[in-house]
């Protein structure tokens, strides 16, 4: 029996720029859900980065989890259990989850008057379609989500879900799916979570100081980029074979940090060994320490299919149209299954701050080492970065710069 197509979406625009940093023992469901989020997003970057050690890569965790949560909400039985162990979320009940997501979205909104940070959630189901009330009932209390019912078959109505995009994500995001990408009769919903977020480097770069300098990438080429530089007291680490920095946005709630491995080293390496644990303590291991940053400009846009990711990484089952369950989602018959897993980002670092947009689609058919005393950090080749809410330890972004362009 040919199974429904279920298209779940979720945007994620972020124009980055804000917030100090905390640390804190993880002892509550929010900071555990994070725990897993973050070692979720490693294990998902892992797998990007295996076969192409040489591509610019640049994903949202946060995302990514918030999708495959919400498209979990209306999973049953062994599609459930795989999907909880793959996003390492099995030993966490399905309403403690959805509490923990909702007070983290809360905790994630800046009071920064220098940041603009927006998170809504839209939910188009197939009109005529008769969804459980439970599973539309959880994503508009934990999810706040907006519920249209739309007809699929009208040329239109892939433009009724564009223009809500675009008003949601400030016109950076026009469109996400075309009329063509809509099936009238298999497809049935689509949900979708857009985040506006921006802002400006706690201290900016001068521009006047920006000068081009070499780059040199995986393959030993050279390359000219203007890079920014500055000197002041930053949070630093030095850790094994590589260094480290945060650079706040706005009051200092998030941070880009910038992994740049060392000259005897590379980026490849780090990579290798890089995963949650390790993260955690690398965090609690930075201290201020006076130096000077050399950090290029850079802008990419990245899009990768997670689906043979995701198989891999134990969800296979979701994607089987013989095996997925997610009756908990509507009335059967039809029966559904994940037929795709879709991101795509957006990421502009510069002098004013960095500027960045994820879209993920669900389609449902540290050791501690002395420290110097003063640091220069050059980042003049292929390092790692990430884009963290220190108040609540969530990565919002992470990325391999393998080449600034």
């Amino acid at each position: 029996m040919k199974r429904t197509i279920i298209c779940f979406i979720i945007i994620e625009l972020i124009a980055i720029s804000c917030l100090a940093e905390t640390q804190k023992d993880l002892r509550n469901p929010q900071e555990k859900l994070v725990t897993a989020n973050n070692d979720f997003g490693f294990r998902l970057f892992s797998e990007l980065t295996k076969n192409k050690p040489l591509d610019n890569i640049f994903i949202s965790p946060q995302s990514i989890t918030f999708a495959l949560t919400m498209t979990y909400n209306g999973a049953v039985g062994e599609t459930k259990e795989a999907m909880a162990k793959t996003l390492g979320i099995k030993d966490v009940a399905l309403n403690q989850l959805n509490e923990a997501n909702l007070a983290l979205n809360s905790k994630l909104k800046s009071a920064d008057p220098k940041v603009t940070l927006n998170i809504t959630n839209s939910l188009w189901g197939k009109a005529g379609i008769e969804f459980k009330p439970d599973f539309l009932e959880r994503n508009k209390k934990f999810y706040d989500a907006k519920i249209t019912a739309l007809n699929f078959a009208d040329p239109k109505a892939a433009n009724v879900i564009n223009n809500w995009v675009k008003e949601k994500t400030n016109n950076k995001i026009t469109e996400i799916i075309g009329q063509n990408d809509i099936d009238p009769i298999y497809t049935m919903l689509y949900l979708i979570n857009a985040v506006y977020f921006k802002g400006k480097w706690q201290i900016e770069f001068k521009k006047a100081k920006t000068q081009e300098r070499t780059f040199t990438l995986l393959n030993n080429k050279k390359k000219v980029v203007p890079m920014m530089s500055q000197s002041g007291n930053y949070s630093y680490l030095k850790g094994d074979k590589f260094q480290a920095i945060s650079l706040p946005y706005g009051q200092g709630k998030v941070s880009m940090y910038i992994f740049l491995p060392d000259e005897n080293s590379n980026l490849n390496e780090f990579l290798k060994t890089l995963n949650e644990k390790d993260w955690s303590n690398w965090m609690m291991q930075f201290r201020y320490m006076n130096g000077n940053i050399f950090l290029p400009r850079f802008k990419l846009e990245y899009e990768k299919s997670l689906k043979e990711i995701l198989k891999s990484l134990g969800m296979e089952m979701a994607f089987n149209p013989d095996s997925a369950d997610f009756s908990d989602m509507l009335f059967s018959p039809p029966a559904l299954y994940i037929n795709e897993v879709k991101h795509k980002t957006f990421v502009e670092v510069n002098e004013e701050g960095t500027e960045a947009a994820a879209v993920t689609s669900v389609t449902v058919e540290a050791t501690s080492y002395q420290q110097p005393r003063k640091f220069t950090m050059i980042v003049d080749r292929p390092f790692f970065c990430a884009i963290r809410d220190n108040e609540t330890g969530s990565i919002l972004f992470m990325g391999a710069i393998t080449e600034p362009k």
